[in-house]
């Protein structure tokens, strides 16, 4: 019996090392839909015209991860990123929300913003200036919208419509400004 203890000790410590190692290599390599890249790192978001949304940490999850929009701010996991040349960093929260979460009401004013207004995005160092272009309403199945401009840098922001939650109001703007902070 007190050998099997050792296979299982040295298979134990075997695994153990190993999950190190792995753990180790993880932090060091980017991971696709992470909350940004070695260029724009952790993204806050600011939009001057709404009464919420000032300096919010935007967290990136896949599609449908409530958890995560019950926190504030998300960025679809594997749209892109306010670093690249050509992307559309599609950021969506709640209109309602959850009392006592960041998402409570965080976009309930998206409504509100109209061609010309600012969208901030800050990370890595970074501010992205961008400026409101478009309005659209969507069904909730339309998954063009978080797809790529061409030669374009945009951020897309969506939430549902009221009364009925049955669509998606989506506001993009366009990149004008990159400066350091």
């Amino acid at each position: 019996m007190s050998g099997w203890r050792g296979i299982f000790i040295l298979c134990g410590l075997a695994l153990l090392v190993s999950g190190a190692v792995f753990t180790v290599l993880e932090l060091r390599v980017p991971v696709p839909g992470g909350a940004g890249d070695s260029r724009t790192g952790p993204l806050r978001l600011s939009v001057p015209e709404m009464e919420r949304v000032d300096g919010l940490p935007v967290a990136t999850a896949q599609s449908g991860n409530e958890a995560a929009l019950k926190k504030g701010p998300v960025r679809l996991a594997g749209t892109g990123l306010p670093s690249a040349r050509e992307s559309n960093v599609y950021i969506s929260g709640h209109r309602l929300g959850y009392p006592g979460t960041g998402s409570f009401l965080v976009f309930r004013d998206l409504n509100v913003l109209r061609d010309g207004d600012n969208v901030v995005l800050r990370g890595g160092g970074r501010r992205y200036l961008y400026r409101v272009f478009e309005r659209k309403v969507v069904g909730p199945g339309a998954l063009s919208v978080t797809e790529p401009v061409d030669g374009r840098n945009i951020v897309s922001l969506q939430t549902c419509t009221l009364p009925d939650y049955r669509q998606r109001l989506v506001v993009r703007a366009e990149l004008v400004r990159t400066t350091r902070v």
